[in-house]
């Protein structure tokens, strides 16, 4: 009929369209970095190139392996929602928490944002640009903290503020642990190296020596004789011990301390790993490797011991090996005495 409006139809391309072009757009990006940073590298002289890649490899693993940690989180977040598991009552988040959809989105700009700077990197450094290569690190890692610190209300303000907050819990554990914190406390154990390397990646670029090679002596400012590099991988080891003590003030549990303990363990490893830059040769091989040895094999039976027994409550002895009701499927796995 004259004058009766027709309504309008949005039309929005299906969910599964997008979810191909995306990937399409992220595998030609790959290829396009990929192809970009194989020419710059071969014009690199042979001799040149394995130490500028080894100086890339340090401003730019770190920031990798944060991203394979976002996404793995994300991932558990997943396994969370389809298990039925109330994760954000067991972490104490808000309702405004990130799911593992929003957690993926944040790990995928992450891996699209990192190696996208290393690609600028290399074609800058090879085609003679040192200055504007040099400055690839720089902006990336101060675009990051921004992101992270921002008081704005974006990206994610309140889960920012959170994050913010637990790790300052971390750092000064003056108040009762609780179940973020001292999870968080462990991943950050599992990152030591990251942060060591985050550490020499900084004081590169404080120190402006950024795509220079001439590194590689172990008493230049940055190098492996720094005091700075134990102190970084043995803070996340003293947080968590921080912690247990903390919580036996709280408890009196006797496996608190035990727990203290197993992160006690790994700070003879990592000083006495320092040593050998510090001493002479002769000396390190004699004394104090043979030290390093025997406390690397403490530290790895202990926090392999108490993982099994205690954090994963994998008992060895009674929940592997004996059965107080074998089943078929029981018989089938462990049956053999070899098993």
């Amino acid at each position: 009929m004259k004058g009766s409006a027709i309504p309008a139809v949005t039309i929005m391309p299906s969910p599964l369209f997008l979810w191909r072009f995306k990937v399409i757009l992220f595998l030609l990006w790959g290829l396009c970095c990929c192809k970009i940073g194989w020419d710059s590298v071969m014009r690199m002289s042979a001799d040149l190139r394995d130490l500028f890649l080894y100086e890339a490899f340090l401003y730019y693993n770190p920031l990798l392996l944060v991203a394979l940690m976002i996404w793995l989180w994300g991932v558990n977040l997943w396994v969370f929602a389809q298990s039925s598991v109330n994760y954000a009552r067991v972490f104490d988040l808000a309702q405004t928490h990130l799911s593992h959809r929003e957690i993926w989105r944040c790990a995928t700009w992450l891996t699209l944002i990192v190696p996208t700077s290393m690609t600028a990197y290399l074609y800058l450094y090879s085609h003679g640009e040192v200055s504007l290569a040099a400055s690839q690190p720089v902006l990336l890692y101060a675009i990051l903290l921004m992101v992270l610190f921002s008081p704005f209300d974006m990206f994610f303000l309140s889960s920012r503020f959170y994050f913010l907050r637990t790790v300052w819990r971390i750092i000064l554990p003056l108040q009762a642990i609780t179940f973020p914190d001292f999870f968080l406390a462990d991943i950050f154990t599992s990152m030591s190296k990251v942060f060591s390397d985050l550490e020499r990646s900084v004081c590169r670029m404080v120190n402006r020596q950024v795509a220079t090679i001439a590194w590689f002596e172990a008493d230049s400012i940055c190098g492996s004789h720094s005091v700075a590099i134990p102190l970084v991988l043995v803070f996340p080891y003293l947080c968590r011990f921080f912690q247990c003590l903390r919580q036996y003030k709280d408890t009196k549990e006797k496996t608190c301390l035990l727990n203290a303990l197993k992160y006690s363990t790994a700070v003879p490893v990592i000083f006495l790993s320092a040593l050998k830059y510090h001493v002479f040769p002769d000396k390190w091989v004699s004394f104090y490797r043979p030290l390093w040895l025997i406390s690397s094999v403490i530290n790895s039976l202990y926090s392999f011991y108490w993982d099994i027994k205690r954090d994963w409550d994998l008992s060895i002895l009674t929940r592997i090996f004996m059965f107080k009701n074998p089943s078929t499927w029981t018989n089938l796995l462990y049956g053999q005495i070899w098993v």
